[in-house]
């Protein structure tokens, strides 16, 4: 299908500033970039650049290049959606490590001792309220009075427009409600001078359920729509995670709820991509398992998000492996590193052959005494910038990667962690056959698949970080796990020494930035910050 081309379109300086948190909260006019609403929406093809730009807020940052941002106070690096929530729930936890600590926050953040003006959550606090406003807008200018009194042709397609906009909203109040606990609420329905309310956990978790419930008839059927756009599996993905978690979110289990979903989005026609790097290389976009990422392009979508970072952080200060990568010889010189205690969830014969297997040892020592030290700690080379034949992506910096933020894999592995917990419509020989699957893809057969007694939720725990590690997943497992807070389970620089210690149970949710806070006060901040 063809792909979505994203035109760097924002909404009017004063609208957002309004609509935001964050009184600084600023998005930048430039000529021609910024648009009244009547005279938008009167030319050609306007809602379809529209709902391009309420997409692009995922991928893009600003109107003038990757290194632009439209949020006042903070650069390109710490307000793209992407890469703060990868930051979020990647580099607080023991799988990635970030050799720069003067970046802007990044190193309280992988050393758990983060504050509430930590640049990094309030770029992903700002970024996804910026997205629900853009969503609002887009909302209030399409419905069906005011798309007939512009003479649009085929209104339905506007309609389409309009259910998946109430999904990117949902995904964003999902990402708060996730990492926050509780956001800014407004919908179409607030003037843009109204302040927003404060929901909480409960009353996100009722409220996006409803919006997804309520569009999911109205969506493509998987696979069906222009890639790049969301179709019914995405949303299933986001109730899914929801009824996983639902117990760290609502204090209640809801694991049936999450097979439902998953037997849905199984049943949807997507297969495991035959071999597993296929899912993280420039042509990704082509696997048969992917059910929504974000797009990169080296070309037209220009940025400093997940998978630039992920692949130029990936070569390493020793190896100068960037070419083997698809991106300049030396990279970001040994920007990304494994901990010690990720790496050690391939030990063994077992996981010799396991596509999975990425991490490069070479003479590097495992351990990481000294975080700036770019020699230690052994690296990983998971994401690649050139396409599944082999062939370069289209620069040498910006990759054309997509960043899966949902797959078919993770939805194997939910499947047989709701059996182990008790789902009374999940079944064991569903649960293992999906493991299998996923370990016989790794390995080529099934030399290495498990049997029902080795299908244990710890098992499952240490699957789920061999299959979905750098996928923006491991501090949500690790909290659903009990092994996140706490001293049940460290890794290198938790809580701030090198051998790892507890932390305070309040951790498992960010504060609210302060900056947020100042400009509403309808909200409050977490309890321990």
């Amino acid at each position: 299908m063809k792909k979505m081309k994203f035109p760097l379109l924002f909404m009017l300086v004063s609208l957002i500033s309004l609509q935001s948190c964050e009184s600084d909260l600023d998005i930048k006019p430039e000529a021609g970039n910024v648009f009244l609403s009547d005279e938008f929406f009167a030319q050609p093809n306007a809602y379809q650049n529209a709902i391009a730009g309420v997409y692009a807020n995922l991928a893009l940052t600003g109107t003038e290049g990757p290194g632009s941002s439209n949020i006042g106070g903070l650069d390109a690096g710490t307000s793209q959606y992407g890469r703060c929530l990868w930051y979020m729930q990647e580099l607080v936890t023991d799988e990635a490590i970030w050799s720069y600590e003067g970046d802007g926050g990044v190193r309280d953040l992988q050393r758990n001792v983060w504050v509430s003006d930590n640049p990094i959550i309030r770029g992903i606090f700002s970024r996804a309220h910026f997205q629900v406003a853009i969503c609002n807008e887009f909302l209030r200018q399409s419905t069906p009075s005011l798309v007939a009194s512009r003479n649009v042709a085929n209104p339905a397609v506007i309609e389409e427009y309009r259910q998946e906009v109430r999904v990117l909203r949902a995904l964003a109040y999902y990402h708060m409600m996730d990492l926050f606990g509780k956001a800014v609420f407004t919908d179409e329905t607030f003037s843009v001078v109204q302040a927003g309310e404060e929901y909480n956990r409960q009353q996100l978790f009722e409220y996006i359920e409803s919006e997804l419930l309520e569009v999911l008839p109205s969506l493509k059927a998987p696979r069906t729509n222009q890639e790049g756009r969301l179709d019914a599996a995405m949303a299933r993905m986001i109730l899914a995670k929801m009824y996983l978690n639902a117990e760290v979110y609502i204090g209640q289990p809801k694991y049936n709820e999450c097979v439902t979903q998953l037997d849905a989005i199984i049943a949807g026609g997507y297969q495991l991509a035959p071999n597993y790097l296929l899912n993280f290389s420039a042509d990704n976009n082509t696997s048969p398992e992917m059910i929504f990422a974000i797009q990169s392009d080296g070309r037209f979508t220009q940025n400093f998000g997940p998978t630039t970072v992920m692949i130029n952080g990936s070569v390493g200060s020793i190896e100068q492996n960037g070419a083997n990568l698809g991106v300049s010889a030396g990279g970001w010189g040994g920007a990304l590193r494994l901990r010690e205690q990720f790496v050690s969830k391939f030990d063994g014969t077992a996981f010799s052959n396991d596509a999975r297997n990425t991490i490069i040892s070479g003479v590097r020592d495992r351990v990481i005494t000294d975080v700036a030290n770019r020699d230690q700690g052994f690296i990983l080379a998971k994401y690649s910038n050139k396409s599944s034949t082999g062939a370069a992506g289209t620069n040498p910096t910006f990759v054309d990667t997509d960043f899966p933020l949902f797959r078919l894999g993770d939805a194997y592995l939910m499947y047989a962690e709701c059996f182990l917990r008790g789902a009374s419509n999940a079944n064991q020989a569903n649960a293992l056959g999906y493991v299998n699957a996923l370990r016989e893809r790794a390995n080529g057969d099934s030399s290495q698949n498990i049997t029902a007694n080795q299908l244990t939720l710890d098992f499952i725990l240490d699957e789920r970080a061999r299959e979905l590690h750098w996928e923006a997943h491991r501090r949500q497992d690790l909290i659903r796990f009990g092994r996140f807070t706490g001293g049940t389970y460290n890794w290198a620089w938790k809580g701030n020494a090198q051998n790892g210690v507890a932390i305070g149970a309040f951790r498992a949710v960010y504060p609210v930035p302060i900056l947020a806070i100042s400009a509403n006060p309808n909200l409050t901040q977490n309890p321990g910050y």
